[in-house]
């Protein structure tokens, strides 16, 4: 018995930051070798900078994204930061960033997410075997912006609502904030090492569903 995990989304998926075998994509399939005492074979299709709006496309359009999608046992989605990111350098530089920013882009974000799930939930529903979806929370890459940490909350507020008995919310927030130092890499955004062992421990913690 093999089993398929794809893992699609930014930065976080491709392990950006860290050494090369220690993003959270390889710990996490092994660690879900060890549960399901079987091999995890893994498909990478993480994209540095990619938008919840490019990911949905992507998921939408492109063969390879669909096929794989389609033949996964485990999937893992990471998305959302660049959508802050963009947020938060667009409302840089204002007096007082007008959270009217911020809002457009979570709506936009929720409309986004809602076509990828849509679209996974699609690709799956004639697959006749048991999987499961992962979602990774967002942590606040810039404690330093008093208003960030309240958006980044809400948009993890927007995913973890796809809560199932397939779909399982990681929530990472809490185990960044105020550990942004020993858990991110040196640009200060990605984590290291040890920050994308701790979203595979979160993912891992939320067990396998029926693959079990």
């Amino acid at each position: 018995m093999v089993y398929h995990y794809t893992a699609i989304g930014d930065s976080l998926t491709t392990g950006f930051g860290a050494m090369p075998g220690s993003g959270f994509v390889p710990v996490y399939r092994r660690m879900s070798e060890v549960s399901l005492r079987n091999f995890v074979a893994y498909t990478n299709l993480g994209i540095n900078g990619l938008t919840t709006a490019e990911l949905e496309q992507r998921v939408r359009y492109n063969p390879m994204f669909r096929q794989s999608l389609r033949e996964a046992d485990i999937i893992t989605i990471s998305i959302g930061g660049n959508d802050l990111i963009h947020a938060a350098k667009a409302a840089a530089g204002r007096a007082n960033p007008p959270s009217s920013i911020f809002q457009a882009a979570l709506k936009e974000s929720r409309q986004h997410f809602a076509g990828i799930m849509g679209q996974i939930y699609h690709a799956k529903a004639g697959a006749g075997k048991p999987y499961i979806i992962r979602i990774v929370g967002l942590y606040n890459p810039y404690p330093q912006m008093a208003e960030a940490s309240g958006w980044v909350r809400q948009f993890n507020r927007q995913m973890a609502q796809y809560n199932n008995r397939v779909c399982g919310f990681a929530d990472i927030y809490g185990a960044f904030a105020g550990h942004e130092r020993e858990l991110l890499s040196i640009d200060n955004l990605h984590p290291n090492g040890k920050g994308y062992r701790i979203i595979a421990e979160r993912l891992h913690n939320l067990g396998y569903g029926n693959l079990q």
